[in-house]
């Protein structure tokens, strides 16, 4: 079990020099990184944590990359026949996500011509929720593919599954447990009297302090009809990372990190390392379990041949809680620079010593790339280390949040729904109103986008759904929710 990327370099890896041959057609940017670096020559072409970057001796390939370059070499009969070797059954999940170009390679080279491996799409084309370059429904001529339905919903209680048939008639689904009844309750905001937001994509929204008041408030009442609304029961789900950030109190991660794999993902050295290492650790000596701590650090057991290593210990161990509690990231990296408990990773050793390297040099003397990467490095070491802690706490399902797309296969007790604006593609009055008007000519894909997300939401819960409109919503949006 492997992800789209990291399947798809795992198959073509071995294909260096074709695969130098067709970096050039990736992008327009990537032509401008071979001007830049001198040329293709013979460079070893890497896959690790999706930074594109080219050197004279190795080239290292975005995320996005690897799936363009897979597309390309699924047309080449020879690397057909090695994969079909290597891989005779090949099963994607979640497949209405697929890139849409590597979907179309993988039916036309092996669907149509029933040559290749067995492949087995598992999905809904009703939860392709991650915009135009997804596939969605894969088809196929008729006999290429067999269709195997599943009627049977094993996840939510009656009142929910009937909910979800209504918006969704033509996939009747059957509660697994017909003496259920589960609970539906639609909150909005209409009767807010003061100035809604008016920005293109928050159009018609509360005022951030006001949307957090009304959620405060679903919650209290949720609480009071019964509602255990804890972290082991309960998720509460909304669209953007903007807002979930501000909920949790990691702002400046949020801005520092333009792509949020790098953290919620742990794609940077400096998350993954503060993440996986230092937080179980940190965690353990504050609980005092010490061989917890220093297995969380890779570390053997240490001397301890006379009170003043104890100390040592306990000293060092006091600063990092200190730096973690009240510091900044770079106040941690700094401490365990000095103390190595536990020794920094290799890459961040690395990046801290060409950080320092490039500090030594005249402004004028600095390289473009060199000044960008100097930015993102302080950047990263200026964000309060309180705030990695929020977004440790928050990978790891110990708090309530949690984005729509997030949680996609996922399932909870309870969930609460919030929806608001904050990203253009999605605006849920528009497709409450569509739903019962019609839809516009033009707009079949911005109402499934919209109504996907919708049904991926409460598809969640097993047992109480709760709807929380932040936007304003007309008559027929309500009647249409009716």
């Amino acid at each position: 079990a492997e992800t789209i990327h990291a399947f798809s370099w795992h198959v073509i890896k071995d294909f260096q020099k074709a695969i130098r041959e067709q970096i050039p057609n990736l992008s327009d940017r990537w032509k401008e990184r071979i001007e830049e670096a001198g040329g293709i020559t013979q460079q070893t072409v890497i896959y690790n944590l999706g930074y594109p970057k080219i050197t004279a001796d190795e080239i290292f390939l975005h995320h996005d990359d690897v799936i363009k370059l897979l597309t390309h070499l699924l047309y080449d009969k020879k690397f057909q026949k090695i994969l079909t070797n290597k891989f005779p059954v090949i099963f994607i999940d979640e497949y209405q996500d697929t890139n849409i170009n590597l979907a179309k390679a993988i039916v036309e080279n092996f669907i149509e011509t029933e040559e290749g491996p067995l492949i087995g799409f598992f999905g809904d084309h009703w939860q392709k929720i991650y915009g135009s370059n997804s596939c969605g429904l894969i088809t196929a001529t008729e006999g290429k593919l067999e269709i195997i339905g599943k009627q049977a919903n094993f996840r939510s209680d009656k009142l929910i599954v009937k909910a979800l048939n209504k918006i969704r008639p033509e996939l009747e689904q059957h509660e697994s447990d017909p003496d259920s009844t589960g609970e539906i309750l639609i909150y909005h905001s209409n009767n807010y009297t003061g100035e809604r937001r008016t920005g293109n994509h928050w159009k018609d929204d509360l005022p951030e302090a006001t949307a957090h008041d009304y959620l405060s408030k679903t919650i209290t009442k949720l609480q009071e009809k019964g509602w255990n609304v804890a972290a082991d029961t309960t998720k509460v789900l909304m669209l953007t990372n903007s807002v979930l950030a501000s909920e949790q109190n990691y702002q400046n991660i949020f801005q520092v990190f333009s792509d949020t794999d790098d953290y919620l993902k742990k794609n940077d050295d400096y998350i993954s390392f503060l993440s996986d290492i230092v937080e179980p650790g940190s965690v353990a000596f504050h609980n005092k379990k010490y061989g917890e701590m220093l297995n969380a650090f890779n570390m053997n057991a240490p001397r301890i041949r006379k009170h003043a290593d104890k100390e040592a210990w306990h000293s060092d161990m006091t600063r990092l809680i200190e730096a973690r509690n009240n510091g900044t990231i770079g106040n941690v990296v700094d401490i365990l620079k000095e103390t190595k408990r536990p020794r920094i990773s290799k890459k961040i050793e690395e990046k801290e010593k060409r950080l320092f390297e490039i500090n030594q040099k005249a402004i004028e003397q600095q390289a473009e790339e060199d000044i960008a990467f100097a930015e993102k490095i302080k950047n990263i070491r200026s964000i309060p280390y309180s705030e990695l802690i929020n977004v440790v706490q928050y990978i790891d399902d110990k708090t309530l949040f949690s984005t729509k797309h997030g949680v996609k296969g996922a399932e909870f007790e309870n969930v609460l729904v919030v929806f608001g604006r904050g990203w253009n593609n999605y605006n849920r009055n528009q497709m409450l109103e569509w739903a019962t008007n019609g839809i516009p000519n033009g707009k079949q894909d911005s109402f499934e986008r919209n109504r996907n997300l919708f049904y991926v939401a409460c598809s969640r819960p097993k047992k109480r759904l709760t709807l929380l409109f932040t936007q304003e919503l007309s008559a027929t949006a309500i009647t249409t929710l009716q």
